[in-house]
């Protein structure tokens, strides 16, 4: 069989894939046609605004009355609406360990994989009285698709959730997923799993097709909250970690390496929110969460493990201390606003070659700069669409200031420059950027989208993973009686910097080669975005929300991401540095089988532009190499399939 109908035969396998998950499952399980009337009173506490739409959803969806009227009392009491004694009078205390969370709290329901129904409780549903008697109903109304939340807006509810476990004070809701997945590559260079920019390296006489299965997603975490004896004051927390790291290199794990990924921190901070009024809170976070920058907005893709590295995407986690306030306007639309600052630990993403500053901190530039990154953002969130099932939409603008410095030793200045600098230099350069996003949820379709500029922005997966460049225009090399402009034929001395991360070059200002000085260093600039549209197709084609037919839904993402042309031309050599533009289209089809478990195919063509031109030394770079050639152009056809087990 050859190498390329490996990719046909995983594409037909997804159809198959999808359609047994369809019509061999719905044939081997049926639907209980009874379903209690619906309590008028939530109807009334609807209208009022206690409860939303989604959380009267929840309610319909028990298989028995008494089901629902235990899961009113449970969100009532959530809501601060009836004291924990009513509710033990009411419903009784051994079910306050189980309840269900607010579909409305983005700080309960992680941010896993997001299909087309949200995923109920299912320690709810297996411990409460009559639950094993018969499956549990389906939505009235199918849901729309909901945008994946990594932020709150509302501020957390104190007993927001109903914890699975009780440890002293701590009460700890755990969540997670399990994914597994076959992926054909066309191209595939770096022998990666996941999609990374083209031109990386020679791709070898036939482009370098792949084949993997690969089960590192699990992903793993919980919910935290202690409970302060006073009512206004929330105190939460959330930690979550995967298998998406890297590999054990040791003699025991050598040969079984490839399966051997080890567990890494994702998510790790505790969170306090005060109640200021009726309308107001404030909240301070510290710990590891999404950055402000960026990380509000992501595309509902099946490939988890990048998520669009070097193609758009833009987002990253980093250890912070937020700040922020939230108000409520009411009104029918539900406007909030909640704006928010931080100061961010500068990281820039460069690697380091020094083993000792590997084992210390992994990279030292951000960090030598001696200050912090401040990064904000401001929420806009309101109901765009009043129908049922359909989350608020939300207008969102960031932005980020940080600065870096490289440090060369007095040990590692060139010789020609040590009188001139015998203490060693240092050489700063800046990182700013600016996004603007947008998500959109109506019945029909849902519309996430967001645009950034700025520069150096390595870091949160962009500008085509450039970082900066040594900028030698103007600057000369030689003795006073040979001095000439620094080319490629009189090139400037260099030194390492202290982690040996970057490379840092020495000249002189003037033309007579008397005034030594350290080449500045310029950030890449870059910009891009994407566009990520989400169709329930099970709603827009009118299907049975009790059906086996509820659960389709198909994502169409586009993303493209640039490094400004003229930068890249500085100091790209021909060697390698001549690609400036990276863009992918992709195609998702979810079929959601019920509450845990989705089948997803994934269709997406990803694709690199290289340039051609003379650099800032004036050395004329080419073309790198596509299957042994020099090209324009790098693709990468990729199929994946598999399935996601969420709890």
């Amino acid at each position: 069989m050859s190498k390329g109908s490996f990719g046909v035969m995983l594409r037909i396998l997804g159809v198959l894939f999808v359609a047994f998950s369809f019509s061999g499952l719905a044939l081997a399980q049926q639907q209980d046609d009874s379903k209690p009337a619906l309590n008028p009173l939530v109807r009334v506490l609807q209208s009022k605004g206690i409860l939303t739409a989604e959380e009267v959803a929840q309610i319909s969806q028990a298989p028995s009355a008494s089901l629902a009227d235990q899961r009113l009392a449970q969100l009532l009491l959530s809501k601060g609406v009836i004291s924990q004694a009513d509710y033990d009078q009411t419903v009784g205390a051994s079910v306050v360990l189980v309840s269900q969370p607010s579909a409305s709290s983005a700080r309960v329901v992680p941010a896993v994989l997001r299909t087309t129904v949200p995923a109920r409780n299912s320690t709810l549903d297996a411990s409460l009285p009559g639950a094993q008697d018969k499956p549990a109903a389906a939505p009235a109304v199918i849901p729309a698709l909901a945008p994946i939340r990594v932020f709150p807006v509302d501020p957390a509810k104190r007993e927001g959730f109903a914890p699975d476990l009780k440890l002293g004070p701590v009460r700890l809701k755990p969540y997670g997923f399990i994914k597994a997945s076959a992926v054909y590559d066309h191209s595939s260079p770096g022998g990666n799993d996941f999609p990374l920019p083209g031109f990386l390296g020679d791709s070898g006489p036939d482009g370098s097709p792949e084949f993997h299965i690969k089960a590192r997603g699990l992903r793993l975490g919980a919910n935290f909250e202690w409970l302060d004896p006073s009512p206004k004051l929330t105190v939460t927390g959330k930690f979550e970690y995967d298998f998406e790291g890297n590999f054990t290199r040791v003699n025991n794990r050598n040969i079984s390496t490839i399966r051997s990924s080890m567990a890494s921190i994702r998510l790790a901070f505790m969170r306090l929110d005060y109640k200021a009024g009726d309308q107001d809170g404030v909240f301070a976070l510290f710990g590891q969460d999404w950055t402000p920058f960026g990380s509000s907005t992501l595309p509902s893709l099946f490939e988890t493990t990048g998520l669009g590295v070097g193609f758009g995407t833009l987002y990253e986690r980093a250890p912070q201390f937020r700040f922020g306030w939230n108000h409520d306007f009411g009104g029918s639309a539900k406007f909030k606003i909640q704006p928010e600052i931080a100061i961010v630990l500068p990281a820039y993403g460069n690697v380091p070659s020094l083993v000792d500053n590997e084992l210390a901190f992994g990279e030292r530039q951000g960090v030598d700069s001696a200050r912090p990154e401040l990064e904000g953002r401001i929420v806009a969130q309101f109901q765009l669409d009043k129908a049922p099932g359909v989350a608020p939409a939300q207008i969102i603008g960031s932005f980020v200031d940080g600065k870096r410095t490289a440090i060369v030793t007095a040990a590692t200045v060139p010789g020609a420059f040590k009188s001139a600098f015998p203490r060693g230099a240092t050489v700063d350069s800046d990182r700013k950027g600016v996004s603007g996003e947008i998500q959109l949820p109506t019945r029909y379709a849902t519309l996430i989208a967001k645009y950034y500029t700025g520069s150096d922005l390595r870091f949160f997966f962009v500008g085509q993973l450039f970082s900066n460049f040594n900028d030698t225009n103007g600057l000369f090399q030689g003795t006073t009686g040979e001095c000439f402009p620094v080319s490629s034929t009189n090139p400037a001395s260099s030194g390492s910097s202290i982690d040996g991360s970057a490379t840092v070059l020495f000249a002189f200002s003037n033309p007579t080669c008397t005034t030594a000085t350290v080449a500045p260093q310029r950030p890449v600039r870059t910009s891009g975005g994407f566009v990520n549209l989400g169709l329930p197709l099970s709603r827009i084609f009118g299907a049975d929300p009790q059906g086996r037919n509820m659960g389709w839904s198909l994502y169409l993402h586009y993303a493209v991401d640039f490094a400004k042309a003229r930068d890249v031309r500085r100091f790209a050599s021909t060697a390698a540095g001549s690609r400036w533009k990276s863009d992918v289209a992709a195609a998702t089809l979810n079929y959601k089988l019920n509450n845990w478990v989705t089948f997803s195919v994934e269709e997406s063509l990803y694709r690199t532009y290289a340039l051609r031109g003379t650099n800032a030394a004036g050395v004329a770079f080419g073309l790198p190499l596509y299957r042994g050639t020099p090209t324009r152009l790098w693709p990468d056809f990729r199929s994946e399939v598999g399935t996601t087990i969420t709890f």
